[in-house]
């Protein structure tokens, strides 16, 4: 029996970014909400300000017999630009910030090498500027962000 594991990514606005980790197979549940910040507590409203430091974010929780943290770190990467600095196309503000925040040593280790790899492929011209930093308290959005696409029929919020 396997014991299921957490992973957490900002990658701009989280309702495409759930969206896309909640369709994998191995993913369990995901959950959207605020992290990174100074702020107990922070509302939408609070992290919009731009002064809470929180970033928006996908709280990912895995069975890592079905899919590894080195495959969601591969749909991190592809889900978003992580050369734009704190801004994702017209989401514009720190926290929209390209960040993974890791739960122990390993996803530190792993999600170094996997943007040292990124890094090295010449994929982008701009420099990554994707933050890897020690997970905090996780704050979950309000629950009308909870599955946002999902609820109102949609697989994606791009034009």
């Amino acid at each position: 029996m396997s014991t299921s594991q957490k992973a957490t990514f900002g990658a701009g606005c989280f309702w495409g970014v759930e969206e896309t980790f909640r369709a994998l197979d191995g993913v369990i549940s995901t959950r959207v909400g605020y992290l990174g910040g100074k702020t107990e507590n922070p509302t939408y409203q609070d992290v919009c300000t731009d002064e809470t430091g929180h970033a928006e974010v996908v709280e990912v929780v895995f069975d890592p017999t079905r899919i590894a943290y080195e495959k969601l770190l591969e749909v991190f990467w592809a889900a978003h630009n992580p050369t734009e600095l704190n801004r994702q196309g017209p989401d514009v503000g720190a926290q929209y910030r390209s960040a993974i925040f890791y739960q122990d040593d390993e996803q530190r280790r792993i999600a170094e090498v996997s943007k040292a790899k990124l890094i090295a492929s010449g994929r982008f011209k701009r420099p990554v500027v994707t933050e890897i930093t020690p997970t905090q308290r996780f704050w979950p959005a309000e629950e009308y962000h909870q599955q946002y696409l999902k609820k109102r029929g949609l697989s994606n919020c791009h034009i």
